[in-house]
């Protein structure tokens, strides 16, 4: 709870990964994907119910025994490839109403820490914003980037591709890391970007979002690195 107003924390994780199969239950650094995500939601100072919303019987086993709450099973037409994210959250937050606050933590972002979850929280609070979402910047400039066109031919995206870095504007990517906002305005907007969304950055070194076997075997060395530096 932050202010009186309550928080529901929501970790999404569905059984058909297609780039690394069954990744939210596998071993990570000597624990299941999801656990990192789930112990450094339970150690939150805001969170007041973390809940795992799973079609999957085996990945709603682990959960629960890593202590997060399983409340429903999610139904299988909100577990396809094709499921808008913000899907699950809707039918969760219809199931579990009254709660001021939603936050997503989606398993795939195992480097995210409890400061990060509570900053992104608080930040909404103190700001008197509807969301607020983590970000990184990219490795790659967008304005430095090209499209090829049907003959292979190299295309710029901006004209600016000869500036420097230090002069180019900076920007921000989704690190898919943490999602807040006002459960109100999440109805209203239909997820958590719209006017007013704010922007809380974490380091590179925190962002990574694993989608493929190269991601898991990078985020398993720096976890590594964190257990034995």
């Amino acid at each position: 709870m932050i202010n009186g107003k309550s928080v529901l924390a929501i970790v999404p994780a569905r059984g058909g990964s297609k780039g690394v199969p069954r990744k939210n239950i596998r071993p990570l650094a000597g624990k299941p994907l999801i656990a990192w995500t789930i112990e450094a939601a339970c150690k939150s100072g805001y969170i007041d119910r973390l809940i795992l919303s799973s079609e999957d019987a085996e990945i709603i086993g682990v959960a629960k025994a890593l202590g997060c709450e399983v409340p429903f099973v999610r139904p299988a037409e909100l577990a396809q490839d094709d499921t808008p994210g913000i899907d699950p959250v809707l039918h969760a937050l219809k199931a579990l109403p009254g709660y001021d606050y939603v936050v997503l933590l989606q398993p795939t972002s195992p480097l995210r820490t409890t400061a990060d979850i509570d900053n992104c929280i608080a930040r909404c609070e103190e700001k008197a914003a509807p969301a607020c979402v983590s970000v990184t910047e990219p490795a790659h400039h967008p304005q430095w980037m090209f499209t090829l066109s049907n003959a292979e031919v190299l295309l710029p995206i901006s004209e600016q591709r000869g500036v420097r870095r230090q002069n180019l504007p900076d920007v921000f990517a989704l690190n898919g890391a943490v999602y807040v906002a006002r459960t109100a305005w999440v109805f209203e907007a239909g997820g958590f970007l719209g006017e007013g969304t704010q922007g809380y950055v974490m380091p590179s070194s925190r962002s990574i979002d694993i989608d493929t076997e190269q991601d898991f075997a990078f985020a398993a060395c720096l976890l590594q690195r964190q257990e034995n530096p």
